[in-house]
C-alpha cells in the first residue's frame, strides 16, 4: 500500500528575482508518499526484513506494531528493519505501520501484514517406573509409572494432557488414566505376567506423541489372601458388620467362614458368608472381641485373617428410662423411625435397647429390679416373699410397703396406707400429730418415720431417707399410662387405694422454691406421673430409699 501527501513548492524564474515587484511566479504541488512494502508470509522464530520507500527522499521513517503477537524493539526508526518472528501457538497475523515525514509536509503512513505460521515441534513421550523403590515389585506393592520426564521441545511449550492405555495384562484397579502418573497395586498372581502400556502425550499446540512401555509382574507365593477388614470400635447394642469381601484369590470364586475367638459370645447372622453381622452385647466396662475368617478358593487353598472389635458401654446414664416402648402419631400407634414423627421416646435411651440388655433382675423394658429379703439378700425373681427392692440401674434400694394391717391410725409402722406431714430435719414448724395419719406414738412427720425405720435396721440398713425428686421420678413407668398406677405394683405392692386421700402423691426430699416462702415441697403422683409443689402441712405418702 502506498500513502501520499501534497506539498506546495514555489519556483522563481531564472531571469527575474523572486519577491519584490512584478514578475510571474510558479506554484508547484509536490506529492509525498510512503510504501511499507509487500505483505509477507513467514515461519515463527525466523528472521525477516521489511523495507519502506518514501518520496521525496529527504524524509524520516518510523515503525510501530499495530496488532498481533508482540515483536521486541518497537518503535523503530529507519526505512529498513530486520526482525525475528515471535514464537506462536497458532497461525497469527501481525500488522506493522510505517510513518514517513518529509520536510514541510505532514506525516503519511502505510501498513504491512506479516502472516506468521506456527511450526510446532512434537512432544517427547517418556515412561519411567518410580515405585516401589526396590524392584521387582511384589504382591500389594504400589506400582507407579510416571510420564513427568516427557517434554515439549518448543521454547515456551508444555505438555497439556496424558493418556495411559493398558495394551495387555490383567485387569487392574486404576483410579485415573489421564494423570501424569499412574498407580496400581501389584495383584495376586499365579504366574509371572507381562504388561504392555502405551502413553500418549499432547502438547499445548495439539501435537501428539506416543511411546510403549513393557514390564513384568512376578507371581505370588501364597495364592489366597484373606482380609478380615480393619479393627473396629463400637458401642454396646450397635450392629457390627464383619466384611471379608476384600479378600483376594487367583480363582474367580471363594467362600468364607467366620468364627469368634475371644470375648462375650456373639450370635453371627450368617457365619458362612463373607459378610456377616451381629449386635454387640450389653457390657458394663470396655471389652474386646476377636474374630477370624477362613477364606477358601475353588481349588481348596485357604488363608486366615482376624480382627478385633472393641465394645464400650453406651452412654445411657445411671437413671431409668421412661418405660415407653411404642411410637405414635397424632391419633394412633405407628412404627418407630418415622420421618413425620421422628426421635420419639421409644427410639431413644435405654428402653430402645431393652431386648438386648443383659438384665440382672426383672422389670418392664429397661427397668431392672432385684428382690431382697429382710437381710438384704437376693431372692428369686418369682419369690412372693421380699422386703425391699434393689434398682440395678441406679444402685438404689427401695422400701417395699408391708401388707395392710388395719385402718389408719391403727396400722403397722410401714403400712402403705400411712401418710405424713413434711418435716425433714425439723426444717419447718409443721408437726404432724401422733396417731393421726400414721401409727406413730410420737409424730406423723416424715423425719419421725425415717428415724423409726432406721432404728429397726430395716432390710439390712440404717441409712434410709426420703428420696430426691429425680430418684422418685425414676420409678415412674410411663408405658403404664391408662392404668391405675404408673409403677410396677408386682415389685412395689401394698400401695394405698387412691380413694383414701383422692390421690397417690408421694413426698420427695426437695423443698419447692416458690419465691415467697419455703412452705412447699415437691411430690410426685404415682397415678399419673405429674409433679406438684405441695404444702408441707398437707399429708402425702412416702417410699423410703437408701444407697447400698
Amino acid at each position: 500500500m502506498k500513502a501520499f501527501a501534497l506539498i506546495p513548492l514555489i519556483s522563481c524564474g531564472l531571469l527575474s528575482a523572486c519577491g519584490g515587484g512584478g514578475g510571474d511566479s510558479d506554484n508547484t504541488v509536490v506529492e509525498t508518499s510512503v510504501n511499507a512494502g509487500a505483505d509477507l508470509q513467514i515461519i515463527e522464530k525466523s528472521e525477516f526484513t521489511i523495507t519502506a520507500q518514501g518520496s521525496p527522499a529527504d524524509g524520516t521513517f518510523s515503525w510501530q506494531q499495530v496488532s498481533g503477537p508482540s515483536i521486541e524493539g518497537f518503535p523503530l526508526e529507519g526505512a529498513e528493519q530486520t526482525l525475528t518472528a515471535p514464537d506462536v501457538k497458532t497461525d497469527s497475523e501481525i500488522i506493522l505501520r510505517v510513518s514517513y515525514q518529509s520536510t514541510g509536509s505532514s506525516a503519511v503512513s502505510d501498513d504491512i501484514s506479516i502472516s506468521v505460521s506456527s511450526n510446532n515441534q512434537l512432544p517427547l513421550a517418556v515412561v519411567t517406573q518410580t515405585s516401589p523403590e526396590t524392584l521387582p515389585s511384589v504382591y500389594k506393592d504400589t506400582v507407579t509409572l510416571s510420564a513427568l520426564e516427557s517434554s515439549d521441545p518448543d521454547d515456551n511449550g508444555q505438555i497439556d494432557s496424558y493418556l495411559w492405555q493398558l495394551l495387555s495384562g490383567p485387569d487392574l484397579d486404576i483410579e485415573s488414566f489421564n494423570e501424569s502418573t499412574l498407580s496400581f497395586s501389584h495383584p495376586l498372581l499365579e504366574s509371572n505376567v507381562n504388561l504392555s502400556w502405551q502413553l500418549t502425550v499432547t502438547d499445548d499446540e495439539g501435537g501428539e506423541a506416543s511411546t510403549q512401555y513393557s514390564m513384568t509382574l512376578n507371581k505370588t507365593n501364597e495364592l489366597v489372601d484373606a482380609n478380615a477388614g480393619a479393627d473396629q470400635n463400637v458401642e454396646e447394642f450397635e450392629e457390627v458388620t464383619l466384611d471379608a469381601t476384600n479378600s483376594e484369590t487367583v480363582t474367580d470364586t471363594y467362600k468364607c467362614k467366620w468364627q469368634q475367638l475371644t470375648g462375650n459370645t456373639e450370635t453371627l447372622s450368617n457365619s458362612d458368608q463373607c459378610t456377616t453381622t451381629f449386635f454387640a452385647s450389653d457390657v458394663d466396662t470396655e471389652s474386646t472381641l476377636s474374630f477370624e475368617v477362613t477364606v477358601t478358593d475353588s481349588k481348596g487353598r485357604t488363608d486366615t485373617d482376624s480382627l478385633f472389635v472393641d465394645v464400650s458401654p453406651k452412654a445411657l446414664g445411671l437413671i431409668n428410662d421412661s418405660g415407653v416402648g411404642e411410637c405414635y402419631n397424632n391419633t394412633q400407634r405407628i412404627n418407630c423411625e418415622s420421618d413425620d414423627f421422628p426421635a420419639q421416646d421409644a427410639e431413644l435411651g435405654r428402653d430402645s435397647y431393652a431386648n438386648r440388655l443383659d438384665k440382672v433382675g426383672k422389670g418392664n423394658l429397661a427397668f431392672d429390679y432385684t428382690k431382697l429379703n429382710e437381710f438384704a439378700d437376693e431372692v428369686g425373681d418369682d419369690s412372693p416373699d421380699f422386703t425391699c427392692i434393689r434398682d440395678n440401674v441406679t444402685g438404689l434400694v427401695w422400701e417395699v410397703k408391708s401388707v395392710a394391717s388395719g385402718t389408719v391410725p391403727n396400722t403397722s409402722l410401714r403400712d402403705g396406707q400411712n401418710h405424713y406431714y413434711w418435716d425433714i430435719g425439723n426444717a419447718t414448724t409443721v408437726n404432724g400429730k401422733a396417731n393421726t395419719t400414721c401409727s406413730s406414738n410420737i409424730s406423723c412427720g416424715l423425719q419421725t418415720y425415717v428415724n423409726e425405720v432406721n432404728a429397726i435396721d430395716f432390710c439390712g440398713g440404717t441409712n434410709w431417707r426420703v428420696p430426691a425428686y429425680t430418684e422418685l421420678l425414676g420409678l415412674i413407668d410411663y408405658g403404664k399410662q391408662g392404668q391405675n398406677v404408673l409403677i410396677d405394683n408386682t415389685l412395689f405392692p401394698n400401695m394405698a387405694e387412691k380413694s383414701a386421700l383422692g390421690h397417690l402423691r408421694y413426698w420427695t426430699s426437695q423443698t419447692a422454691a416458690d419465691g415467697t416462702s419455703l412452705s412447699q415441697a415437691y411430690i410426685i403422683d404415682m397415678s399419673d406421673g405429674n409433679d406438684l409443689a405441695y404444702p408441707k402441712e398437707n399429708t402425702a405418702y412416702v417410699r423410703l430409699v437408701r444407697s447400698r
